[in-house]
């Protein structure tokens, strides 16, 4: 069955607040991963997304990097990474070398939800859903006749075909011109069942990892992901408050 992705709107992962999406057609997922930041081979097993909250990433660290990983799957012929942590803007490394790119990202706190599409390196074109007339890139015109034949927008792409609806419909009818015009899918599972590999693509490795990985091991702790070598904020928190010699 295709998902599509106009169920997308809305939906957050695990952190509940965000949802943060990179499409790329013409690598895999490990290439992927490491345009997104991850080191070659870095990855950890498998992982739901409820089992990546676990990994207790810290996008706003007041000590030690900040960290974030992606979830990495394939559909409908596209690459995907599922980011967790702060946000990152890659489009462009993600395109390059030919490659097309789409960026979806939602942040409950920070609207509107911005797509955008990139290609070879360039960013071609998008906007924020529910402000379609302020279209952004190289071509920012380009999916113009999509919006206007899907609703969204009058001839000449300055005003809204139906302003007053639900702004979740909207959103939808918004989001259906990238799916339509690009073929995007993403299963609904992915935010509820699927496990997939985790790559670190931000604070990884921490510098003090191994020493703070063996007092977690020493003091009964659970012991932080070998392969992803990022270390969870609660147990750095603990194992800063409990060695402080000021303390």
């Amino acid at each position: 069955m295709n998902d599509g992705i106009q169920w997308m709107v809305g939906a957050t992962t695990s952190s509940g607040w965000m949802l943060d999406v990179y499409f790329a057609r013409g690598i895999d997922t490990d290439e992927l991963a490491s345009r997104m930041g991850a080191p070659q081979g870095a990855k950890a097993e498998p992982m739901t997304d409820a089992e990546t909250a676990d990994l207790d990433v810290d996008a706003y660290s007041d000590s030690g990097p900040d960290s974030a990983v992606v979830r990495v799957g394939e559909h409908a012929g596209w690459a995907y990474a599922i980011t967790y942590g702060p946000f990152r803007e890659r489009l462009e490394e993600v395109s390059r070398d030919g490659v097309e790119a789409v960026h979806y990202h939602y942040n409950s706190e920070h609207p509107p939800t911005i797509v955008m599409y990139a290609r070879d390196g360039r960013t071609i074109c998008g906007y924020g859903l529910c402000e379609e007339r302020h279209r952004y890139g190289q071509e920012s015109d380009l999916l113009l006749p999509d919006l206007v034949a899907a609703g969204v927008l009058h001839p000449g792409g300055e005003t809204y075909s139906a302003p007053d609806d639900d702004y979740d419909e909207r959103r939808r009818r918004g989001l259906a011109v990238f799916e339509k015009r690009f073929g995007l899918s993403l299963p609904r599972t992915v935010l509820t069942e699927d496990a997939l590999p985790v790559h670190a693509i931000m604070g990884s490795p921490h510098p003090d990892f191994d020493e703070i990985s063996a007092w977690a091991a020493a003091n009964g702790r659970p012991r932080p992901n070998e392969r992803l070598r990022l270390i969870p904020v609660g147990l750095r928190r603990e194992y800063e408050r409990v060695t402080d010699p000021l303390r």
